[in-house]
């Protein structure tokens, strides 16, 4: 049976936009954010994400809080707040 891909929607596309945002505003590499995130017990390689900030990978609701952690904020910060955030 054929898989088909998960199309990542308007409220995933501006997460990963959030993400990539904080993280720049933090002075973080995407490697050193993925070795902060391995380190409180969720490995991840900074190519994930980078597929995560370039929408190209699903960030998981596990992704999203370990990486709201090692941004030292909490994972409601990086989704949308406003329906306007959603289009654009």
């Amino acid at each position: 049976m054929a898989t088909r891909s998960i199309e990542i929607g308007p409220a995933g596309i501006q997460t990963a936009r959030n993400i990539e945002r904080l993280r720049l505003l933090r002075g973080l590499t995407q490697h050193h954010l993925a070795e902060r995130c391995t380190a409180l017990g969720r490995p991840l390689t900074n190519t994930a994400l980078s597929r995560t900030e370039r929408a190209r990978r699903r960030c998981d609701i596990d992704d999203l809080v370990t990486i709201a952690a090692a941004l030292g904020m909490s994972p409601s910060s990086l989704l949308p707040t406003l329906l306007g955030d959603l289009r654009g």
